[in-house]
This record gives structure tokens, sequence and C-alpha cells, in this order.
């Protein structure tokens, strides 16, 4: 079993959306065994920021639907897409 890692994107309710409190609910939910490699806040256009979101998670079925599930229910985020993904 290998190690894949994922870039989501993930997308606020809107522009007035507070990303640092994003950034800090993603700590707390990502499942276990999934590990945060990096954060960055992307200008969109017109003040809308999109937070990107770097993780490597274990090579296993469900996962990333897991992964990907969990950051949806993160509060203020309407979207999560994935952006990239790759084995390690």
């Amino acid at each position: 079993m290998g190690q894949v890692a994922v870039l989501f994107r993930l997308m606020p309710q809107g522009v007035e959306t507070d990303m640092e409190g994003v950034a800090k609910a993603v700590h707390a939910t990502l499942p276990s065994g999934v590990t945060l490699r990096g954060m960055q806040v992307k200008d969109i256009a017109f003040g809308l920021k999109a937070l990107l979101v770097s993780v490597v998670m274990p090579d296993t079925g469900g996962v990333l639907e897991s992964v990907e599930h969990a950051l949806a229910k993160v509060p203020h985020v309407e979207s999560v897409e994935v952006m990239e993904e790759g084995l390690l």
C-alpha cells in the first residue's frame, strides 16, 4: 500500500468568509491517517478567495472520498474540488 498526495480547492460561501477560520477548522476535520502538507489562500476574482489544501493519505479505497466529505462539512465551505492527485 502506497501513499497518495492530493490537492483540494475549498471555495467559501462568499467574499466575507474568514479564510483563517476555515483553515483552522480544516486541521480539526481531517480523518486519522491523513497528513496535512500545507494550506494556501489563493485569490480567485472580485475579492473571492479559495483555500488550497494539500494532504497525504494512504492509497486505500474510500479514503479520498471520506476526506472530501469531511472537508465539505467545514463551516462556510461552499464546495470542495480535487485539483491534483498523485502517487508518492
